[in-house]
Parts: structure tokens; C-alpha cells; sequence
């Protein structure tokens, strides 16, 4: 057979469509998306065939079935929501591609009330008259902070933009070289110190940078000091950096504004729960740094958002920056920072009912019990799998603590007659996806990332395995 007789047999749109199964799937989604899908599959089907082989085509048959059950997959895929809730077994707390910080049940009727309604976004209700967005979380933030002012943007890194575009336009800026990092996807500090038209000047060298090396550098040019926290990195051995307060002091002086760029940002001595010293935003601000940027949706636990905050003569001059307008945060980001800050007016809360606070202080021995409660119901239930649990350590993520090693536990889980990387694309590919990492030829599941409401959707997609 060649390839014009094998092209002729593909059915047709309209024969595709008077399918039993078409029929059915028609009820449920949209005409025009299986109508667009059987096009694309047999378009697919035509490419292929012009590719093969003239010897390949002597056994080849359209399998019609095969095609309809293709257009049936494509078009339930088709209307499912890409963005969807997933399980996180991984133990990274802070992941990244899984959306970074959990945002808390507390918060969810505030959140869900703005965005399903009209609010006041920029409305004073005061005076009837429009008002500034910002002034939601102003407050808060300066009496949560000590800063004179504030602003907020949608991430960090249009903070620290926005900030020496307003600061430092055309005029240079001294950075340390060891703090010239590269942050998530390939951004780098020197390119946004380029895109915001500040001239960087880099002094000292990777791992040793001294006053002195700011001191010699600074001249007429000279619009600001900037430091960089490395909160994704850690240089260990032969290492020195200037501390904050000289820098501070160093800018005073000179009458040169100090801009420091604490990444991830927290609002809580983390010593106290036992884990890595990480400088606070009170700190920079109560040293007299005059503007301090930093994340929203890190350690602070609220959603993606770049938080600026300083003395007010400069944040005045950012809110002028047309930057500014293109950077803004929407109505949902606002309402759920303003309720994730709140959150922090009791110390003794903050830990239970901010989840990256309560995964990142949860004790080994409150992380066990649960270990043993996910334990008893998989093995219960899944009697064809072999299931343990192990010591393990968990790590902060996103680009916070690189250093802590946090003791967990984990279920560690393998099958017989299952390859753990198939066993791991089941998981995943699961209805509600369940992320886990693989070790020792093992599946893991890191209890201090999995809530409680998960342990029976982890025991169904371990029972849909079996049964397939």
C-alpha cells in the first residue's frame, strides 16, 4: 500500500463526529474544541505518514479507535484547568515550581470575598474620593517594619528595579562582586541594575570585600550604596563582608542613600525556632538603611509581591516612577498580603496560622506522628507495596537558607513489579498530582511539605496504581 491509498482511507471530520464516543464526549465539551481537536489528530496522522518510510507502510493500518480515544483525550485535557492544586512530597518547603508560599485558611474568606466582589481598591471610603491602592497595606507594613513608608510591587525583582531606576538613574551604584547573584531563571542583579539605567560599579572580589574598597570607589557620580543579601548562596572559608551598620554609617557620611536588597525578607528572628540566623527587615530598617526590598511570597509566607520600604522622600519618588503603574499589584495580591501581614500582630500565632511558618518551626517529633498516621493508612490499604518510613531532612527552597538542613521524616515507598520512575510518573500524573523525589531506588514522600486533608488522596493514587 503507499501512501496516497493510506492517506485516502483516514476518515473524515464528519465521520469522526458520528462516533459513538464523539456523540457522548460532544454532551459534556464544546463542538467547536472536538472539532478542533479531530482536525489537529488527523493533521498529526497525515504528518506522520508522509514521513515513514516506503518499506514501513507495507504492515501499516489506521486504527480509528486509537484516533477517537487520541481526540477524546486531547479534548478532556483541553478544558481541564492547567494550573491546578498538587501535592508537594518533596519536602522543599519554599518550591518554586509548585508556587512557593501556601497561602493560609485564615485568609480565605477575605481573599474570596475581594475577588468575587467589587472592593475598594482605590476608593477612600472616607472621603467618597478615589484613593491609592497602596494605602491597604501601608500601614501594616510600616508598623509591622519600623519603616517610614512603603510600597509594593509584584515581585522582587521589580522592586529592586524600580528602586534604582528612581534612585540612580544614569548615575553609578557600588555593589559588592560577591554579591553580584543570579536569581531564579537566569535573571542576574547586573542586568537589572542594567535595565533600570543605574551604572554598576563593583568593588572588592568574590569572597572578600572590605569598607575600604567602598570608600576608594565612591565619587561625584556616586547615587547610591547597594547590598545584596545572598540568601540563595553561602560563601564559606576565607570570606569577609562589610557589615550593615558601617555601610550605613559609610553612606551617612558621604550623603549617599544605602539600598539593601534583602531577597527573601522575614519578619521573624528564626533562631528562636531553632533554625539559621537570617537578618530581619526590623534590622536593616532599625540600622537606618534608607530603603530595604524583599519578598512577599518566601519567608514572609504571603503571595508573590515585592515589598519596598524606607524613607518616605524616596518611596514618594518611586510612586512617580511610571515604572511604577506596570509594576502594581492587583486586588487579589493586596487582599492577600493585607491579610497575611495581619496574621503576624500575634507572635504567638503566626507559627500555626502561617503555613510557610508552621512547616518551616514544625518540630521532628510532631512531624513523626503524622509520619506514623500516613504509615498506618497506606499500609493498610496497599499491602502490594513495600512502605517505610525513614530520617530524612527537608530543605527551605526557594532560594532561602540554602544551607538548613531540616530533620523530617519521610515514607519511603517501592513495588515489586513497578520501576520506581514509573511509579513516581503515576504519582504525578494522578489525578491531584503528588510531587515526591526518588532516592535509593525509592519513591519519598516528605511528611513536613504533605498536610493532613492529603493523606487520603495519597492512598487513592496509590490503590489507582494497583488497579491499573
Amino acid at each position: 500500500m503507499n501512501k496516497k491509498n493510506i492517506l485516502s482511507s483516514l476518515p473524515s471530520v464528519d465521520e469522526i463526529l458520528n462516533n459513538d464516543k464523539i456523540i457522548s464526549l460532544i454532551k459534556k465539551i464544546p463542538r467547536i474544541v472536538v472539532v478542533n481537536n479531530i482536525r489537529t489528530c488527523l493533521q498529526n496522522y497525515r504528518n506522520h505518514i508522509l514521513k515513514m518510510e516506503e518499506s514501513a507502510l507495507i504492515n501499516f493500518h489506521i486504527d480509528k479507535n486509537f484516533l477517537v480515544n487520541e481526540i477524546v483525550l486531547k479534548s478532556k485535557s483541553f478544558i481541564e484547568m492547567n494550573l491546578k492544586e498538587v501535592i508537594n512530597g518533596t519536602g522543599v518547603v519554599l518550591h518554586t515550581n509548585l508556587g512557593r508560599s501556601l497561602l493560609s485558611d485564615e485568609i480565605k474568606e477575605q481573599v474570596w470575598a475581594v475577588a468575587s466582589g467589587y472592593s475598594n481598591l482605590e476608593l477612600n471610603l472616607q472621603t467618597g474620593k478615589r484613593g491609592s491602592r497602596y494605602s491597604h497595606v501601608v500601614d501594616i507594613i510600616k508598623f509591622l517594619t519600623g519603616a517610614e513608608d512603603a510600597l509594593v510591587v509584584n515581585n522582587n525583582a521589580a522592586a529592586v528595579l524600580l528602586v534604582l531606576g528612581s534612585m540612580a538613574k544614569n548615575k553609578e551604584v557600588i555593589v559588592s562582586r560577591g554579591q553580584l547573584v543570579e536569581i531564579g531563571g537566569s535573571f542576574r542583579v547586573p542586568d537589572v541594575m542594567e535595565q533600570s539605567g543605574a551604572k554598576l560599579v563593583d568593588v572588592g572580589t568574590t569572597n572578600k570585600t572590605h569598607l575600604w574598597d567602598y570608600e576608594q570607589t565612591i565619587g561625584e557620580d556616586t547615587a547610591a550604596l547597594l547590598k545584596v543579601h545572598t540568601s540563595n548562596y553561602k560563601i564559606l572559608g576565607f570570606t569577609e563582608e562589610v557589615d550593615l551598620k558601617d555601610l550605613v554609617a559609610l553612606g551617612k557620611r558621604n550623603n549617599i542613600p544605602v539600598i539593601e536588597d534583602l531577597g527573601s525578607g522575614v519578619l521573624v528572628n528564626l533562631k528562636k525556632y531553632g533554625l539559621t540566623y537570617e537578618p530581619t527587615v526590623q534590622e536593616s530598617v532599625a540600622l537606618g538603611v534608607d530603603i530595604v526590598t524583599f519578598s512577599g511570597d518566601k519567608l514572609l509566607g504571603g503571595p508573590q509581591a515585592g515589598i519596598i520600604v524606607g524613607n518616605k522622600k524616596w518611596i514618594d519618588k518611586m510612586k512617580k516612577n511610571p515604572l511604577t503603574r506596570a509594576f502594581r499589584i492587583d486586588k487579589l495580591t493586596m487582599a492577600a498580603l493585607e491579610a497575611t501581614l495581619k496574621l503576624y500582630l500575634k507572635e504567638d500565632e503566626m507559627t500555626k496560622k502561617v503555613p510557610t511558618l508552621k512547616m518551616l518551626t514544625e518540630t521532628k517529633e510532631s512531624i513523626s506522628k503524622r509520619a506514623d498516621e500516613l504509615y498506618a493508612i497506606l499500609k493498610e490499604n496497599n499491602v502490594d507495596f513495600s512502605i517505610e518510613i525513614k530520617d530524612d531532612y527537608s530543605q527551605v527552597g526557594g532560594g532561602s537558607l540554602p544551607l538548613e538542613k531540616l530533620p523530617t521524616k519521610v515514607i519511603a515507598i517501592k513495588h515489586d513489579n513497578l520501576s520506581v520512575s514509573k511509579l513516581e510518573e503515576s504519582l504525578r500524573g494522578y489525578s491531584v498530582p503528588i510531587i515526591t523525589r526518588i532516592q535509593e531506588e525509592q519513591v519519598i514522600i516528605d511528611l513536613r511539605t504533605v498536610q493532613e486533608k492529603d493523606y487520603h488522596v495519597i492512598n487513592k493514587a496509590l490503590n489507582h496504581i494497583i488497579v491499573k
